[in-house]
């Protein structure tokens, strides 16, 4: 008889197979990291079955079995080879292989040489994802499954990170969206993470195989690989056990017996063989002097049943908690409250506010606040007075324990805020943006795991002798670590200290990308529910070798900020529900798709008693009725209008295709005049939207490149379904020469992204693909090639021809970029004269594109002020001295806007970066230093294909803020 494991990240699979390889023994469950623990217990579960039986032939396979295989001399086969053992024998014509497992995503291509693709960098996307996001909704994984089967809508949800998702829906619960459709969407989130991080361009088709727990157990999982994937796929019997049936049938397998085996794993004594930190303490009385120190730093608390007088409220909506505090005249606590929203802060601040009014009948509230991702819905909720970003509510809380604080750290459930001070003015934000390996819930993840709650996994932490050197890594990823560690004999306590430590490693060097201790600054002040974790603290302290001021109420920081920022605004009398109110208060929520716009957003319509609305979800002020509109200077809005002014004229030479991506958004005025002038039908993609991205998914060969080349695909696959029979999109070195830099490149991506369409869209191979290198950067040279090219596709085309149309073609592309220089000009007298603020939305052409910015122009105007382009002010500087090659033509617009604006005090910038651009990781450090250098803010967004508005939202608002603060400062003399 045959025995089978397939170790996996999250559970233990087995197999026993007759002599005649029937299946007569599997089983299936979680490990919970005990892997020898329960890989005893299975085979003495074996052995009882089969008495009769001394001898099995055992081979082990799975992502965590290497280890369990090597050290008790056990047969080990990988994990791939053991899929396509048991799908040769069981399903021989199957073409692809999709496999979910707790941490592993595979996908195997069978036919014409076996291909693999496996998760590397990240476990999004993953069992562990899905199971964190049930834990988010709080639902079991059976009801995520059964709410699914009733959506309405899906939602875009990122699956990248298994825990910086959430970042994603919980504005989507906050908005008051439907459980339902969001439970749809994560299925959905986890098949466009499969195919673009796996599939990576080569198609899915042919006969699908499922395999794997999720793809097992969630029905409209496997619907959504099903509908996405345009394929009707086979989840077989037996799904879970293939790896382990591979591993059964493999010819590594030998004899073994069992009794041997299971005494030798059960005597085993596993030596201490990993990588250690220091011990964080070395023994109780230095604990006790941490404690000491950190206790000094305190709000004090009075008693509210016999306070009589005025109170001021501060309410901190969080992504996973609800944080109130009640404050008096002497800004001491009365009252305060630390809760999970559970998905809806709402009925939690009706509670509070219930319990306030009831059981203090004399405190009278004055004024209130609210800050966090719910600030919007809590606000028009309950009347609350005042909104306040969440940067200036920690700071404001920060300066009441050290006023001379220089640096603020908060990390919280799922997110990272980091800031610096100077001259008493926030100067610098961090905030995660790719990834949560370093928040609160990275520690609750294996706390839960582990089976600890989280304080007591904490405490387990402070005294290790040997805690685990365990980096930064990926949540999810961690885990094979974590595992890894406990088979080389880490105790739970070194592994608690271990991820504590990680937890400070990643926000330093991930998040503020510090490169000293000394470059954070002198007066730190840290807050967030993660460092009531004394073992986060003091790691956080060893990291930088200085002591920082933890508040005793560092987790109610937010709140307690936004409680002093409503006491400091004096008002009279609080708008804030009464209990008289609150008694007839009602809340309901509908989810409908805006028609008003092109953006057809997907909004939560949040109606309370007395028809008050809240609408969420919206990119633009049109569906939200009697909001006071404001002068509009938006350059993003104006772009786009002269480019819809570009549109098809018939012509006798025929059809041809430009996709409107990458450079095409700015050379589309040369070529569309130079191909009209060919008399040519010139038909263009339309701007981008979701469904473009996603018709061309399944064509994209990295899933690291950035999003607006992942979009190329999608624009090309619409031409293809146009029915254009050519499409027109050049490889172009060279850019234009404006005259600002050292040379005038394109970028790699930019210039040569032909070459990556032509080689992974197979439907090209049907049409005329024209990808030729041209030079536009010069003109006679141009002017002969591109006739030599096109005589190659056509044979009508005439040299005079070609010499007029390049003529007009350059004319018109002037005439273009004039426009823009005027209007920018324009927008900022326009805006100097109504006294509004104007901010440099800078980066490259193709930002204007709708799908690509998200509608941050738009959010932007939404504060009532002025957004203008970098290339609409470049031209007004010569040629900036940089320490860095100054050769790319986008960039060199990039660091002339930042030159133009040091000397203008209304005019600020902000740099909208692409996830996967590793130019920007250049051209960012050296705006950011043109700027700083003389004493404006830098902001930057990170854009990619996840709308995460929240993140926006709060730069913005603390960049303003702080503009506001420095005017302040600077009106009271103290600057």
């Amino acid at each position: 008889m045959r025995i089978g494991l397939d170790v996996g990240s999250t559970t233990l699979k087995c197999v026993v197979l007759d002599s005649r390889d029937n299946l007569v023994f599997h089983s299936y469950e979680r490990h919970l990291s005990q892997i020898s623990e329960k890989t005893c217990l299975l085979l003495k579960q074996i052995k009882e079955k089969f008495p009769e039986e001394q001898d099995f032939r055992i081979c082990i396979s799975g992502s965590a079995g290497m280890g369990l295989a090597e050290y008790y001399d056990i047969p080990f086969v990988q994990e791939v080879y053991a899929t396509r053992i048991s799908i040769s024998k069981i399903i021989p014509n199957a073409d692809i292989v999709i496999e979910l497992g707790g941490e592993d995503a595979k996908i195997l291509f069978l036919k014409n040489g076996m291909d693999v693709r496996m998760n590397g960098s990240c476990a999004g996307g993953t069992g562990a994802f899905i199971d964190q996001m049930a834990t988010l909704l709080n639902v079991s994984l059976v009801d995520l499954n059964e709410m699914a089967k009733d959506h309405n809508k899906i939602y875009t949800i990122a699956s990248r990170c298994g825990v910086f998702a959430k970042s994603d829906i919980q504005p989507l619960l906050n908005q008051g969206a439907r459980k339902e459709d969001i439970a749809a969407s994560i299925f959905v989130a986890v098949v466009n993470q499969t195919i673009a991080g796996l599939a990576q361009g080569r198609e899915i088709g042919g006969q699908v195989v499922y395999l794997g727990g999720p793809l097992t157990f969630f029905s409209e999982l496997k619907k959504s690989f099903d509908k996405i994937l345009g394929v009707n796929g086979l989840c077989p019997e037996n799904s879970l056990y293939f790896v382990a049936m591979g591993a059964a049938l493999s010819q590594n397998s030998e004899l073994k017996n069992i009794d041997e085996l299971i005494e030798n794993i059960q005597n085993s004594k596993v030596e201490i063989n990993y990588a250690t930190s220091q011990p964080l303490f070395k023994n109780e009385e230095e604990y006790d002097e941490f404690v000491t120190r950190h206790s000094k730093e305190m709000v004090k608390y009075s008693n509210p049943d016999a306070y009589k007088g005025n109170a001021y409220l501060g309410i901190d909506a969080g992504s996973t908690t609800v944080k109130m505090t009640l404050i008096d005249d002497n800004e001491e606590i009365l009252y305060s409250d630390y809760l999970s929203n559970s998905g809806n802060p709402v009925p939690i601040v009706k509670d509070f506010l219930m319990n306030i009014y009831n059981k203090y009948p004399y405190i009278k509230l004055k004024s209130s606040a609210v800050t966090g991702y719910g600030e919007e819905i809590i606000k028009n909720a309950f009347n609350i007075d005042f909104g306040v970003v969440e940067t200036i509510a920690h700071f404001t809380a920060a300066k009441k324990f050290k006023p001379d604080v220089d640096f603020i750290i908060d990390i919280g459930g799922q997110d990272i805020k980091c800031f610096k001070i100077r001259n008493g003015v926030i100067d610098n934000i961090f905030l995660n943006e790719a990834c949560s390996s370093g928040c609160g819930s990275f520690l609750q993840t294996f706390a839960g795991a582990l089976g600890y709650s989280i304080d007591d996994f904490a405490k387990l932490g402070l005294f290790a002798d040997k805690p685990v050197d365990l980096g930064s890594r990926c949540t999810v990823f961690m885990n094979s670590s974590v595992k890894q560690a406990q088979k080389d004999g880490a105790t739970i306590e070194n592994i608690s200290a271990g991820l504590s430590m990680s937890v400070v490693k990643n926000a330093i060097y991930k998040v503020i990308r510090a490169s000293s201790a000394e470059s954070l600054g002198e007066n730190i002040v840290v807050q967030g529910g993660t460092f009531h974790n004394d073992v986060v603290l003091r790691a956080f302290e060893k990291e930088l070798n200085k002591d920082v001021v933890r508040p005793n109420i560092s987790g109610l920081m937010g709140a307690y900020g936004a409680a002093l920022y409503a006491k400091g605004k004096n008002k009279e009398e609080s708008t804030i529900l009464s209990l008289e109110d609150l008694s007839n208060f009602t809340h309901k929520v509908k989810a409908v798709t805006c028609g008003l716009c092109s953006n057809h957003c997907r909004l939560t319509i949040n109606t309370f008693d007395g028809n008050r609305k809240y609408i969420g979800g919206n990119r633009c002020e049109r569906p939200i009725k009697h909001k006071k509109i404001g002068l509009k200077l938006n350059m993003f809005d104006y772009k786009l209008s002269l480019l819809s002014e570009y549109k098809p004229q018939k012509g006798k030479r025929g059809k041809i295709g430009i996709p409107m991506s990458l450079n095409m958004y700015e050379l589309l005025p040369f070529w569309h005049t130079f191909f009209t002038e060919l008399d040519f039908e010139v038909i263009t993609s339309p701007t981008s939207n979701r469904d473009i991205y996603l018709k061309g998914q399944h064509t994209i060969p990295s899933d690291t490149v950035c999003f607006p080349a992942k979009l190329v695909h999608g624009h090309i696959e619409y031409l293809l379904d146009a029915g254009v029979d050519t499409i027109f999109y050049p490889c172009l070195t060279y850019n234009l020469d404006e005259g600002k830099g050292d040379n005038r490149y394109n970028c790699p991506v930019v210039a040569y992204y032909p070459e990556v369409i032509k080689a992974n869209v197979s439907r090209l191979d049907k049409v005329n693909f024209i990808y030729d290198y041209l030079g536009i950067h010069r003109k006679k040279d141009f002017e002969k090639s591109i006739h030599k090219i096109l005589n190659n596709y056509f044979e009508d085309i005439s040299f005079k021809e070609v010499k007029k149309a390049v003529e007009l073609s350059f004319a018109e592309y002037d005439s273009y970029m004039n426009k823009i220089h005027n209007k920018g000009m324009e927008i900022i007298d326009l805006a100097q004269k109504n006294n509004m603020p104007i901010i440099v939305l800078a980066g490259r052409p193709y930002h204007i594109d709708p799908e690509i910015n998200h509608g941050i122009a738009k959010l932007i105007n939404e504060f009532g002020v002025a957004v203008i382009s970098e290339d609409s002010i470049s031209q007004n500087v010569d040629k900036v001295p940089t320490n860095v090659l100054n050769q790319w033509t986008y960039h060199a617009r990039l660091y002339a806007a930042a030159k133009y604006i040091t000397d203008k005090p209304n005019m600020n910038l902000i740099q909208l970066v692409s996830f996967g651009c590793g130019l920007d990781a250049i051209t960012s450090d050296e705006v950011k230093e043109l700027l700083e250098s003389e004493g404006k803010i830098y902001t930057q967004i990170k854009i990619d294909e996840i709308t995460n508005l929240g993140a926006v939202k709060i730069r913005v608002r603390s960049l303003l803020a702080a503009l506001e603060q420095g005017k302040e400062r600077i009106y009271n003399g103290k600057n």
